[in-house]
């Protein structure tokens, strides 16, 4: 997603002040994963994709639900910024905006959501824009072109009702399973609360932050 697009004038602040610029970090690209646990055996993990970047906010530093972002130009690859939504640097919309939180496995986006984008503010002036500052809202995003791996079954995005994993508790595609994956009937606490039709009850490794430590597996 690396479309350009024009980068408006950032908003100043009176003298004194420092200028305000957001900075956004993806925690999350394709895939979520999760690690199981088979007794005594090695349990295996996938970890989400992350990485820092920074954008001029262009919105008075604060986002909504509905307001679009891109790729910034000034900050490729991994930079985000603020768009209208019919300006063609434009990629994808807020479908809800959360706290934001040091602990990544805390934010759960709603179905549908395909990547989640951390926005902290930082202080300062001149190009030290990468990385850093402080977390203040967690943008849940989605694609606006037909792209969209964070769909139920589709393989990508956070764990959700209705996706397929892997033996390995590893999400995978539903249109790929085979008969020896799983689809998620429920995300639970425990594995009493997961509903009858569940075969395979999967416990996780302790994830701080995470609402749920049972994955109920069913048939695909």
């Amino acid at each position: 997603m690396t479309q350009p697009g024009s980068t408006p004038n950032r908003p100043r602040r009176g003298a004194g002040c420092l200028q305000s610029l957001l900075v956004l970090a993806v925690i999350l690209g394709l895939g979520y994963g999760a690690s199981k646990i088979f007794g005594d055996e090695s349990s295996k993990s996938k970890g989400s994709s992350s990485s820092s970047s920074s954008a001029s906010d262009g919105k008075g530093g604060s986002w909504a639900i509905g307001d679009c972002g891109g790729p910034d130009p000034e900050n490729k690859p991994d930079g985000y910024r603020a768009f209208d939504c019919d300006e063609t640097g434009a990629t994808f919309k807020a479908l809800k905006i959360e706290d934001a939180s040091f602990l990544p496995n805390a934010i759960q986006c709603p179905a549908g959501t395909d990547l989640i984008i951390q926005v902290s503010r930082v202080f300062g002036a001149g190009d030290g824009k990468k990385g850093g500052g402080i977390p203040t809202n967690t943008v849940c995003g989605r694609n606006l072109t037909g792209d969209h791996p964070g769909d139920a079954g589709a393989g990508g995005g956070q764990l959700v009702e209705g996706d397929c994993i892997s033996a390995t508790a590893k999400e995978i595609a539903c249109a790929s399973a085979g008969a020896n994956d799983f689809k998620v009937l429920g995300l639970v606490k425990e594995k009493a609360e997961c509903p009858a039709a569940t075969t395979e009850p999967m416990e996780l490794m302790m994830a701080m932050g995470r609402p749920y430590d049972v994955i109920c597996g069913g048939t695909v």
